[in-house]
C-alpha cells in the first residue's frame, strides 16, 4: 500500500498531439461530367462534408485545381480537371498516455485515490482530448501506446459526444470533479472494482466533504440546501434549481469561519449532481468565490469601506477559479470491507485567499 506520493514526469513538456489532422482527397473530372460549381461538387462528393467546411478549405488555400490554388467557390468544374482538396478533420479517437504529475493519496492493488489539481479535466471529452486525469492515469499504470477507441465507421465523422460519454474512454473513473474544482477522486483498477465502488455511490455509502469560500456572510451556523437541479432554461451550459424535470439534490453545510464579506464552509453531499454545490450556494445568493459560471468572479462586496473594496479585488486576483476543494473522502473498501478515510490539504491558492481574508 502506498500513501501520499507525488509522481512527477521526467519530461518538462507534454508530447504534442494535434487537434486536427489533414486528409487529402483527389478527384479526376471525367469527360462527361456536367458543369457544376466547385463548392457544390465537393460538398456532394466528400463524405460528411458541409458547404461551410468546403468554403473554409477554399478560404485557407487548401483547394488545388490542376496544380494551382483555387480561391473561388463559384469556379465551375471542367472535364479532365484534377482537383485536390486538403480537408482538416478530427484525428482518430484514442487515449494517449501522458506523463503528467499525479498526487497519489492512497493506493493498493485494487484502487487508488488522487488529489486532482484545479485546471485538470477528469476524463477526455469534446475539446479536451489530452492533459486529462485519464491520460495521466493510463501512463501511471504502465501504458505507453495509444489506446484506440473503436467506432462503427472510421470514414464517418464520429459523434464525439456519444463516444466520450462511454465507459471505454473513462477507465477506472468512478466519479468526477469539475475542471476547476480540486480534491480527492477514487480510481478503480479493474471493472469489478469499478462496479463495486459505483454501487457505493448509488447506495450513498461514500462520504464526500468539501471546503468552499462563498461570497457574503451566511447567517446560519449550519443548514441544508434542497433543490432539484437541471439545465438552466436561460443558458443550456449552466445548471439551476428547477421546478420541473430536475434531479433531487441535497447539500449540508456548516460555517467554519466568517470574514468581512465571505464565509469559509464545510459541505457534504447527500446526492451527486453536476455543479451541485456551486448551484446550491448560488441559489442562496452566496456563490462560490471565483466561480466564473455562477457569478462568483465579480466582487459582491457592496460596502463603503475602501480597504475592504480593495481586499475584495485582491482576493479575486488570486481566486482565478472557484474556491471549492474536495478535502475528505471515505468509503468501504470493496475487498477488505473496512472503511477507508482519506484527507488532503487545501491547495495553495485556497490558503492564500484565506490568509488575505484574515488579514483585516
Amino acid at each position: 500500500m502506498k500513501h501520499h506520493k507525488l509522481i512527477v514526469p521526467i519530461e518538462s513538456e507534454l508530447d504534442y498531439h494535434p487537434d486536427l489532422v489533414e486528409k487529402i482527397l483527389e478527384f479526376k473530372i471525367s469527360s462527361g461530367q456536367a458543369s457544376e460549381r466547385i463548392d457544390s461538387f465537393l460538398t456532394r462528393s466528400i463524405q460528411n462534408a458541409t458547404r461551410s467546411k468546403v468554403q473554409k478549405a477554399i478560404d485557407e488555400n487548401r483547394l488545388y485545381i490542376n496544380g494551382k490554388i483555387e480561391t473561388k467557390a463559384s469556379r465551375k468544374i471542367k472535364p479532365n480537371d484534377l482537383i485536390v482538396c486538403h480537408i482538416l478533420k478530427s484525428p482518430p479517437i484514442e487515449l494517449i498516455p501522458q506523463n503528467i504529475p499525479l498526487e497519489i493519496c492512497y493506493e493498493d492493488e485494487y484502487l487508488l485515490v488522487v488529489n486532482k489539481p484545479a485546471g485538470m479535466v477528469t476524463h477526455p471529452g469534446v475539446g479536451n482530448r489530452y492533459g486529462t486525469l485519464v491520460n495521466a492515469l493510463i501512463y501511471y499504470m504502465g501504458m505507453r501506446d495509444a489506446i484506440k477507441i473503436d467506432y462503427d465507421d472510421e470514414d464517418e465523422e464520429p459523434n464525439e459526444g456519444v463516444i466520450y460519454a462511454s465507459a471505454e474512454v473513462r477507465p477506472g473513473i468512478v466519479h468526477r470533479l469539475d475542471k476547476d474544482t480540486s480534491g480527492l477522486l477514487i480510481i478503480a483498477k479493474s471493472p469489478e472494482m469499478h462496479a463495486k465502488l459505483q454501487k457505493q455511490f448509488n447506495d450513498r455509502t461514500i462520504s464526500r466533504e468539501y471546503n468552499a469560500i462563498a461570497w457574503g456572510k451566511l447567517k446560519e451556523e449550519s443548514g441544508t440546501i434542497i433543490g432539484d437541479i437541471g439545465r438552466s432554461s436561460m443558458d443550456r451550459k449552466k445548471f439551476a434549481i428547477v421546478k420541473k424535470g430536475g434531479k433531487h439534490a441535497v447539500t449540508d453545510f456548516w460555517v467554519i469561519n466568517r470574514f468581512d464579506f465571505a464565509t469559509l464552509l464545510k459541505l457534504k453531499l447527500r446526492t451527486g449532481r453536476t455543479h451541485q454545490i456551486r448551484v446550491h450556494l448560488s441559489s442562496k445568493k452566496h456563490p462560490v468565490l471565483g466561480d466564473t459560471t455562477y457569478g462568483g468572479d465579480k466582487t459582491l462586496y457592496s460596502g463603503s469601506i475602501p480597504q475592504l473594496k480593495k481586499l475584495a479585488f485582491d482576493v479575486l486576483k488570486i481566486a482565478t477559479r472557484q474556491m471549492l476543494h474536495a478535502r475528505k473522502l471515505s468509503f468501504i473498501h470493496p475487498v477488505s470491507n473496512e472503511r477507508v478515510a482519506i484527507e488532503c490539504d487545501l491547495p495553495n491558492d485556497f490558503k492564500e485567499v484565506i490568509s488575505l481574508l484574515e488579514s483585516v
